[in-house]
């Protein structure tokens, strides 16, 4: 009898380590895996190459395109506008980032300031945060009065739907990153000496406010995640991903055709004629220093 208690025991146990190691094995298969740099860098280069065909159709049709960033701090927003960017002409896609109002524009009316920088026909504008400051930082650290939370709330949907009547394109990303890889991004900026001025007092304060924000993000979600002018979430633990996936979705929301200019011949150089240079020593020149 005891000795089949002892088998039974055991049976048990093996049982019970085989469902450790299957949970285990699922929680790892559940892990995004990371993106090679190789295959990250192909990717980027034929979505930059489709950006650049958007831009000319933006032109062409003198489309008005208006794209949100919103999300957490560290989130990699930034990165992800300035891939979209690199590759544009800064005539025709604008980057707008916005500092904290002055006295003047404190007392205007709130979404003033934002309307200032919407594009004209032709034109893609990035804002790099948003009129949604005042849902995140000025809700969370009370620099809005509750009344006026509560009239952003209302107006938000009045004033997106305002634009898209107009004919503007609005498109608004929310990048989603953990409380763990915040943190992990926050030491990294704090060893990075370029980095650090990256980590404002504000963005220390927002962790230290973790499930403010978050409930905070969750209202502003309800209230403005509409038919109309939906958010569309970026899951950006993983930042090569979370570009790629950005930019592959925000062309997909704008049908373009292919206007890409044909290749250029350069002219001849002109002749020199009588024209002769001055001489070297009046001109102030960089040191050479490498």
């Amino acid at each position: 009898m005891a000795k089949k208690k002892v088998k039974d025991v055991l049976k048990d146990k093996s049982v019970i380590a085989s469902k450790v190691k299957i949970s285990s094995a699922v929680q790892e298969k559940s892990k995004p895996k990371k993106i090679k740099q190789k295959v990250y860098e192909k990717e980027l280069k034929r979505l930059q190459i489709e950006l650049v065909k958007l831009q000319e159709w933006v032109k062409h049709e003198g489309l008005r395109v208006v794209v949100v960033f919103e999300g957490r701090d560290a989130a990699g927003k930034g990165g992800a506008i300035q891939r979209i960017a690199e590759c544009l002409n800064p005539r025709v896609c604008r980057i707008a980032a916005l500092g904290k109002p002055t006295e003047r524009e404190k007392t205007q009316w709130y979404f003033q300031r934002y309307v200032a920088h919407l594009p004209a026909a032709g034109e893609i504008v990035l804002f790099d945060r948003s009129w949604y400051n005042r849902t995140g930082v000025e809700r969370v650290m009370g620099f809005c009065t509750h009344e006026q939370y509560v009239e952003f709330l209302r107006s938000c949907p009045e004033f997106e739907h305002m634009l898209q009547r107009s004919g503007i394109i609005l498109i608004k990303y929310w990048f989603s990153v953990s409380d763990e890889e915040q943190e992990r991004r926050f030491q990294k900026r704090i060893e990075n000496r370029t980095k650090r001025w990256k980590l404002s007092p504000m963005d220390l304060e927002s962790r230290a406010r973790w499930v403010e924000y978050s409930k905070a993000k969750d209202d502003m979600f309800a209230a403005t995640d509409t038919t109309l002018s939906p958010w569309y979430v970026v899951e950006a633990d993983d930042k090569k991903s979370a570009r790629l996936n950005c930019i592959n979705h925000l062309l997909s929301m704008i049908p373009y055709e292919d206007l890409t200019p044909d290749p250029i011949e350069l002219p001849p150089r002109q002749k020199a004629m009588d024209y002769i240079r001055p001489p070297m020593c009046m001109q102030k020149f960089v040191p050479k220093k490498y």
